[in-house]
């Protein structure tokens, strides 16, 4: 029988598998965990988004505001809005985590108009609306800081 030399297999296996472990670092990688972070913040508004969108459909109280601080009456119509808006946030939102090439701009933009949007919702519910704002910035600096660090990572 042939020997492998003064290691035990078990040591043996140990070091190969440390040696795999520990590669070279990877200076991309802190920001490419930024940007997975900004993609399940972005499902996360998404969701947020169809919530209300249902809260929309099915309760018209919902949204409490005076008769002049509404932009629209209709609440079937803003509740599919919303609807659709945390539909096109939530598969945006897949893509980027996904490692999509064409999911960080749309998620850009996205995030930008829906900062807009959420302005408008400050009247009626502004807690949310600030906690919805502050997210929305925080996946706009993930998307956008380092962006060829996190570029990398694709």
């Amino acid at each position: 029988m042939a020997t492998r030399g003064s290691v035990p297999p078990s040591e043996e296996a140990r070091i190969h598998h440390m040696s795999n472990l520990e590669g070279p670092a990877n200076p991309a990688g802190a920001w490419a965990g930024w940007v997975t972070f900004a993609a399940v913040v972005l499902v996360l508004l998404g969701c947020l988004n169809v919530f209300q969108g249902f809260l929309a459909l099915l309760d018209d109280g919902y949204f409490v505001g005076r008769a002049e601080q509404l932009v629209l009456v209709n609440y079937d119509a803003w509740g599919a809005v919303l609807l659709v808006w945390g539909g096109v946030l939530l598969l945006v939102g897949v893509g980027l985590n996904a490692r999509r090439g064409w999911g960080r701009w749309p998620a850009v933009l996205l995030v930008m108009v829906d900062i807009v949007f959420q302005v408008a919702f400050l009247p009626s519910s502004p807690l949310l609306s600030v906690t919805l704002i502050a997210l929305n910035v925080i996946v706009l600096f993930a998307l956008t800081a380092r962006w060829d660090d996190a570029q990398a990572a694709y």
